[in-house]
């Protein structure tokens, strides 16, 4: 299947007047309000997602008639210029709906984010590819992940390959784990020159360039939406200035950028448990066994079960909201993630545990957010990583006497 075979990605259409009216100010009440319907808007179509499996054009859609996947591209663009705390009311209210589509957004948010500040960009393509997000609603992603390296996170060179060619590159390779690829505009292709001493950095490929197709198609347990297929790269011609970011391997990442990353990728399992825990409560509300003739919601155990749930999604907001609000560093971030996602998981296990084959029961949307919030794991760092080194800086500020 190549990328013509896909339905179109231009979203342009016609723009929402109620909801560039409500959204104007983005910390009032109408916005508050309209994110309150757009989830509930979501949350209509996630089961059939999740069960075909099948990409959220119309939601995306409706994004962009929101002006949303310009939030945070600077207002000089027609953007937004969202906060962090701002971007995070807004993925929480997408996630609450449907995850796959605010991980989409998560993606889209953080590299238009990145984009705003990175010099390495000629400055016509960094406004093309803004505009395009605003105008259009194009999506972009970084493409990164491949199959025999795996996460780059952890070392090594990408196989993907940028060879000089006449007044270009021609471009080869493949990537996997390609979040949003039916829907991208821009593929941010992670590759490495043929020099060498090669450079690692960024090709930006158009979705229309001769020479892209998919692979293996997106089958996962959960978070099945995202049409996070294989993505195949053979001779793909790539104009030289399109060739950005071309630096010596093992440059680290941007502070700020891993901020955005941990708290916006968070907040979307967060509010995956936090979906969990209402289904758990208003089934547990109006679940009345015939040999108890009360809900189960009046036993003691239930009422613990629900506060548990509920300790530890307090926990979550006041981390994630720490951190929106400039009290969390970046050298931080990483631990963040790693007990946000861990108390997303145990709240949804605790649901499930609870509520024993209701909760299971595909009839039933608690399994569907079970299968979900697990994917909170696999995301950079992982937990070994996280763990890893706040291990060996703990022994390294021991002061030896």
């Amino acid at each position: 299947m190549t990328v013509r075979d896909l339905p179109p990605v231009d979203l342009d259409s016609a723009a929402d007047p109620q909801a560039y009216q409500a959204l104007a100010d983005l910390d009032s009440a109408a916005a508050d309000a309209w994110l309150a319907g757009l989830s509930a808007e979501f949350a209509e179509t996630a089961a059939a997602l999740d069960r075909e499996a099948s990409f959220p054009f119309g939601n995306l859609a409706r994004l962009h008639s929101a002006g949303l996947l310009g939030l945070t591209v600077s207002r000089a663009l027609g953007g937004r210029a969202a906060t962090l705390a701002q971007a995070l009311k807004v993925v929480r209210a997408v996630a609450r709906g449907e995850p796959s589509t605010a991980l989409i957004l998560v993606m889209q948010l953080l590299y238009h984010h990145r984009l705003q500040v990175n010099p390495n960009w000629p400055q016509t393509l960094k406004e093309r590819v803004a505009r395009d997000a605003v105008r259009q609603g194009a999506l972009i992603n970084s493409l990164r992940v491949e199959p025999d390296l795996g996460t780059p996170a952890r070392g090594g060179l990408p196989s993907t390959l940028g060879r000089r060619h006449g007044d270009g590159w021609l471009l080869n390779g493949r990537k996997i784990y390609s979040t949003g690829s039916p829907g991208l505009t821009w593929l941010a292709v992670w590759a490495r020159t043929d020099d060498v001493e090669p450079r690692v950095g960024t090709w930006l490929v158009h979705r229309d360039t001769p020479g892209i197709r998919f692979g293996a198609t997106w089958n996962h347990l959960g978070m099945r939406a995202t049409g996070s297929h294989e993505v195949i790269f053979e001779d793909v011609y790539v104009p030289l200035t399109h060739a950005v970011d071309l630096q010596a391997p093992g440059t680290p990442p941007d502070p700020v950028t891993q901020l955005w990353m941990s708290v916006l990728l968070s907040a979307v399992y967060d509010s995956i448990a936090g979906s969990a825990r209402d289904w758990f409560a208003q089934w547990a509300r109006h679940r009345a066994p015939a040999n108890l003739g009360a809900p189960l919601s009046s036993l003691g155990s239930f009422q613990q079960t629900l506060g548990r749930i509920d300790a530890l999604l307090f926990n979550n907001r006041i981390l994630l909201d720490a951190a929106a609000q400039g009290q969390v560093s970046s050298d931080q971030a990483p631990t963040l993630k790693y007990l946000v996602a861990q108390n997303a998981i145990a709240a949804v296990e605790v649901a499930v545990e609870a509520s024993g084959n209701p909760g299971l029961s595909r009839d039933n949307p608690l399994e569907r957010h079970y299968r979900d919030v697990l994917c909170a794991r696999i995301h950079t760092p992982q937990n070994d990583t996280v763990l890893g080194a706040l291990g060996r800086a703990g022994f390294a500020a021991i002061v030896c006497s």
